[in-house]
C-alpha cells in the first residue's frame, strides 16, 4: 500500500459493505493507508496529474476551518453592505477549503470542528457546507454539482444579513414577532441572490427553501415533497443537525444520542427519509471503536451496534461491557472529539 503514499484518490473508496471509507480528492497519508486496510481495500484508483509530495500533510480540518471563519465573517459584511455576493472571493477562497473539510476520513473529527462555538451565525454557514458536500460525496455527486452545492449550502444563510443582530443573537427565545421577522431571512436572501450576477438559480432557490418540510409543515410557502429542490433537502439535514450540535444564543448543543434520536424523528414527514437514512447509516457505520462519554460520567468504547436500529448496543468500559439496551436511563452523552 506504500506506494500510494502522497497520492490522491480519484475516486471514493468503498468497502465490501458499500460503505464510503475515503471520498475522492484525498491526499492520502499514513493513517488513510491503515484505514483502507482495516477494510480490506487493497488497490486504490489515484489521480497522476495532481500528485503532491507526502510532505505536503493537509491541514486538520479544525485550523482550516477556523481560519474560514473569519473570512466568512468578512464575506457576510461585503454582502450586507453591497447587497451582492463577492462570489470570486467566495469560490476562490471558502469554497475549496470547505470541499477538502468534507473530505476528512474521521467524520467526528470533522463532525468537531464545524460546531459553532462563538460566532454562531458565520460558524453555522461555513460548517452546513462541509457538511452539505459531505453527503453530496455520499450520494455519489460529480465535482461540478458538489461545487454547486457547496457554493449553495454556504450561502444558505445569506438573507440574515437584512436580520437585525438584536435578533439573531437574542440569548432567550424569540417572541413571535420576532419569529415573523426571523423566517424571512429565506426569501431576503432568495432576493440577494437573484440580484447576483453569476449565481445561479439553484443556489437561490436552496437559500429559499432550505426550512421547508416534506410534509408542506415548513417556511416560507409552505411546499411539499415533490416541490423542494434535492439540494434544499440536503441543506435542510446538514442545517438541522449542525444546529443541534452546536452552542447557540438560546441553547447549549444537545447530547450526541439526542441529536440521532432527533433526527431520525425527522423521518417522519420533515425531512427526506433517503437523506437522513444515508447520513445517519455512514455516522452509525463509523461508531465501532469510538470512545464515548456515557451520561453517568464513564468512558467506554461502542463495540457492537444494533443493525436493526443502527444504535449503539454494547459499550466496554474497563473491563466491564455495558448493554445500552437493558440500561435505558444510560445514553451517549458525547463521541469523543465530538
Amino acid at each position: 500500500m506504500r506506494q500510494y503514499l502522497g497520492k490522491i484518490t480519484k475516486n471514493d473508496m468503498v468497502n465490501a459493505f458499500g460503505v464510503t471509507v475515503l471520498p475522492a480528492g484525498i491526499l492520502l497519508r499514513e493513517e488513510h493507508l491503515a484505514l483502507l486496510e482495516r477494510h480490506g481495500i487493497e488497490h486504490v484508483t489515484v489521480n497522476l496529474d495532481h500528485v503532491r509530495p507526502a510532505s505536503g500533510a493537509a491541514e486538520p480540518p479544525h485550523e482550516a476551518l477556523g481560519k474560514m471563519r473569519e473570512q466568512a465573517k468578512s464575506l457576510y459584511a461585503s454582502i450586507e453592505e453591497t447587497g451582492q455576493v463577492p462570489l470570486t472571493e467566495l469560490e476562490a477562497e471558502i469554497v475549496p477549503v470547505v470541499k477538502v473539510a468534507s473530505g476528512h476520513p474521521n467524520i467526528f473529527e470533522l463532525f468537531e470542528a464545524v460546531k459553532a462555538h462563538g460566532d454562531y451565525t458565520y460558524e453555522h454557514n461555513i460548517g452546513v457546507g462541509v457538511l452539505s458536500t459531505m453527503i453530496g460525496r455520499w450520494l455519489g455527486f460529480g465535482e461540478d454539482e458538489l461545487t454547486a452545492l457547496t457554493i449553495a449550502a454556504t450561502l444558505h444563510d445569506v438573507g440574515k444579513v437584512k436580520i437585525p443582530q438584536e435578533i439573531l443573537n437574542k440569548p432567550s427565545a424569540l417572541t413571535a414577532e420576532e419569529y415573523e421577522l426571523m423566517k424571512k431571512h429565506a426569501i431576503y436572501g432568495y432576493e440577494i441572490l437573484r440580484k447576483t450576477e453569476g449565481v445561479s438559480y439553484r443556489t437561490a432557490l436552496v437559500a429559499l427553501q432550505h426550512h421547508e418540510r416534506e410534509d408542506g409543515s415548513g417556511y416560507p410557502l409552505g411546499l411539499t415533497s415533490d416541490k423542494i429542490d434535492l439540494f434544499s433537502k440536503i441543506v435542510a439535514v446538514a442545517d438541522i443537525f449542525h444546529a443541534m450540535s452546536s452552542d447557540r444564543p438560546y441553547h447549549k448543543a444537545l447530547p450526541f444520542h439526542e441529536v440521532v434520536r432527533q433526527l431520525r424523528e425527522g423521518f417522519f414527514g420533515q425531512l427526506d427519509p433517503a437523506i437522513v437514512m444515508l447520513f445517519l447509516d455512514n455516522i452509525t457505520s463509523k461508531l465501532v471503536g469510538q470512545q464515548v462519554l456515557l451520561t453517568d460520567g464513564r468512558i467506554g468504547e461502542i463495540v457492537f451496534i444494533n443493525p436493526q436500529s443502527g444504535e449503539a448496543q454494547l459499550v466496554r468500559s474497563g473491563e466491564e461491557f455495558i448493554d445500552l439496551t437493558s440500561h435505558r436511563k444510560l445514553k451517549i452523552l458525547r463521541i469523543i472529539g465530538f
